[in-house]
């Protein structure tokens, strides 16, 4: 029975995030029909951000006062709702926009709650962050990944992706009965609205340690799916959306398969390798962009996977040590909040780039990150971290 809830509750998690990132390679699609700006197309993928920050920092209190069940259960039917709504998006930014800001708003609530539920079912902080991020990054990668293809060669390029995915959703829905809820009555606790569950002892490891390496999670991903397409799109006509939606898939599904490297390393090293990983990834797009060379996207898409995969691991993990018990589902929201700014960064880039393009910030933001990697491996950083539980 604990084996079939643990799968019924991974089941609904991987498929609201498939549904996350269909939309992504379908940019590209919108753009022509839509006429977006580069700016009015990162900021339609960045507002998806806008929507989960509040939703992440709502949802964990809400569900330490109420539950698991009674907070994410509503959402998942949310989700099934914003797929639809989607149906209409290309013929409309606002519909486009309106879409974005619900699945921001359903991913807030369902990754920051289900992985604190998930975690509660399994009961072991590593092997519950193993699972989470196999369930996200499975379906963060395979989401993109089908919707790209289907849209590249199939009919009705922003229809029956959605359908995929309301069709998944459905069995992920069905599925959510088995799951029992974890969290007791006598420990739920009416507190703060807003609480971010950061210990008071453990204050400054989150801000130092914890804070970077969680905003370095999607700023790699985020940037290989919208920025690096946009500057190689003249290389790769008439196949840019399948690139696309290859690289999202790569990059998301490659930080799945870095978890055993990242549970070798350790957490404590997890967090700073997977910063500098991605900042190599960013290094090695560059001399893609020099020299228009956009099969340099699938070794990039590697790299930035890796640097995600090992980020979030690392993270997860450090959030379930610091956590108080009772706070668990806050501290977690706080997190994926501080880890979904980085879905801002490729709109950063374009304003930041201006007419020039977002070469020259792209250069500035790997050097930026190989740097505080480099300090995070120091030993006096690491300390910080290593063995700290909340009490």
């Amino acid at each position: 029975m604990h084996r079939r809830a643990v799968a019924a509750l991974w089941t609904a998690v991987f498929v609201v995030a498939f549904g996350t990132n269909v939309p992504t390679p379908l940019l590209l699609v919108y753009r022509d029909l839509l006429g977006l700006s580069s700016d009015a197309l990162t900021g339609a993928f960045g507002v998806y951000a806008a929507g989960l920050v509040p939703a992440l920092l709502l949802a964990g209190p809400a569900s330490d006062r109420f539950g698991r069940r009674r907070v994410v259960v509503p959402f998942v039917v949310l989700s099934i709702l914003t797929s639809l709504l989607f149906l209409g998006a290309s013929g409309s930014v606002a519909l486009l926009f309106l879409g974005r800001f619900l699945q921001g708003a359903v991913s807030g609530v369902v990754f920051s709650v289900g992985t604190a539920w998930l975690g509660e079912l399994v009961g072991d902080p590593a092997r519950a962050a193993r699972l989470t991020t196999a369930a996200l990054g499975g379906g963060w990668a395979i989401g993109p990944l089908v919707s790209g293809l289907m849209a590249q060669w199939l009919p009705l390029p922003t229809v029956l992706p959605y359908l995929v995915h309301v069709a998944l959703m459905l069995v992920g829905l069905a599925l959510l009965p088995r799951v029992p809820e974890t969290l007791a009555p006598a420990d739920r606790r009416a507190g703060p609205w807003v609480n971010l569950g950061v210990p008071p002892g453990a204050r400054i490891p989150f801000l130092v340690v914890v804070l970077p390496v969680a905003i370095g999670v999607f700023t790699f991903p985020s940037t290989a799916v919208t920025v690096l397409p946009l500057l190689l799109t003249p290389s790769m006509p008439q196949i840019a959306v399948a690139i696309t939606g290859l690289v999202a898939g790569v990059t998301l599904l490659t930080g799945v398969f870095a978890q055993p490297l990242g549970k070798r390393i350790g957490y404590v090293a997890a967090g700073p390798t997977g910063l500098g990983v991605g900042a190599a990834g960013f290094g090695l797009a560059l001399v893609g962009v020099a020299t228009g060379a956009w099969p340099l996207l699938v070794p990039v898409a590697l790299l930035l996977g890796v640097g995600y995969g090992l980020c979030l691991a690392a993270g997860l993990t450090m959030v379930g040590e610091l956590a108080a018990p009772t706070a668990r589902g806050a501290l977690t929201g706080t997190f994926y909040a501080c880890a979904y700014l980085g879905f801002g960064v490729p709109l950063l880039l374009s304003v930041a780039g201006g007419d020039a393009g977002f070469t020259v910030p792209l250069g500035v933001l790997a050097v930026v990150i190989a740097v505080y990697a480099a300090l995070l491996a120091l030993p006096a950083a690491r300390r910080l971290v290593s063995g700290r539980v909340a009490v």
